[in-house]
């Protein structure tokens, strides 16, 4: 296990202590503070980011939607937003590299991650996802909800016709991917696990398995990352997207980053070390990870902790 330990010498470009072990892979990209429905404020995350070793973290609250919501940022506080991160940033310069996106909902046409108001904000990056679909009435519909609650939306929204409901949770995802505006995927598949609970067997069916490469493959094709998702991972015991598509991922090329989707900050690291090994024995030998501003890859490796830890289990 300890053959696979890597330490990285190399230091940032202003020579800081602190950015000359990037060991680990101690990094995450989608963390939900306060600004949305984050249970923290962003320093709170970052404080404990640094006491977890992180090296390199970014924000990427929900961004504004057409109407207001529990979940999403509102327009108005889109400079306050901003101004925190750039306060944070320049306090903890040298002892963590801080970075700012968005996740932007694909909500239609007119409201996705393309649109010139979100392409204009001085953001490092944003994460493109879908969480919200179109009943046969018009009205949107939530459809990221626990496994039972989705059954109940199923049936009541769509008349339990869950074939459906996946097709346009996908064709949502292909019209985002087409229109752009957007670095990473978010939480790929998600809608699996809640449609898997629905009718078990599903991710077996010939057709479903088909859509879900189908739709990987065209990812690959406009050369976006894909995160690996690990909110779930301790309460589901899934990663998102699901682990079965990792060596298919790799296989078209497409990079990957390890994100916790965190809205708690003692959340930040839960599950990162089983999907740096499933990627590993996926064929992965990489991840991407942002320093100096660049998204680089950087190899797959643990901290000496975690390998002595490993000898223990």
């Amino acid at each position: 296990m300890c053959g696979d330990v890597f330490f990285n010498g190399t230091t940032s470009e202003s020579g800081d202590k602190t950015m000359n072990r990037r060991t680990g892979n101690l990094t995450n990209y989608h963390s939900h503070c306060l600004y949305c429905d984050g249970r923290a404020n962003m320093e709170d995350f970052v404080r404990f980011a640094l006491s977890e070793g992180f090296t390199s973290y970014g924000f990427s609250s929900h961004a504004p939607l057409p109407f207001s919501t529990a979940w999403t940022m509102e327009w108005d506080l889109m400079d306050d937003y901003l101004s925190e991160f750039h306060r944070l940033k320049a306090k903890y310069a040298g002892q963590i590299e801080l970075y700012i996106g968005l996740e932007i909902d694909y909500l239609n046409e007119e409201s996705n991650p393309s649109m010139i108001r979100f392409r204009e904000l001085p953001l490092d990056y944003r994460i493109g996802s879908v969480h919200l679909l179109y009943n046969d009435k018009g009205e949107v519909i939530d459809i990221d909800v626990p496994a039972d609650k989705f059954r109940d939306i199923v049936d009541r929204e769509f008349g339990g016709d869950l074939v459906r409901v996946v097709h346009l949770y996908y064709e949502r995802l292909l019209k985002m991917i087409g229109l752009g505006g957007f670095d990473i995927v978010g939480h790929a598949d998600k809608m699996h696990y809640n449609a898997s609970c629905y009718r078990p067997g599903l991710l077996d069916e010939p057709w479903y398995d088909e859509l879900v490469r189908t739709y990987f493959a065209e990812i690959a094709r406009r050369g976006y990352q894909v995160e690996i998702n690990t909110k779930a991972y301790h309460e589901l015991g899934t990663f998102f997207p699901n682990e079965r598509y990792f060596s298919y991922l790799y296989g078209l090329g497409v990079k990957v980053q390890v994100n916790s989707d965190s809205h708690y900050p003692e959340r930040i690291n839960n599950g990162r070390r089983e999907a740096l090994q499933a990627l590993k024995k996926a064929g992965y030998t990489s991840v991407m990870e942002l320093y100096g501003g660049e998204w680089k890859e950087m190899p797959i490796y643990y901290s000496r902790k975690e390998c002595q830890n490993s000898f223990l289990e």
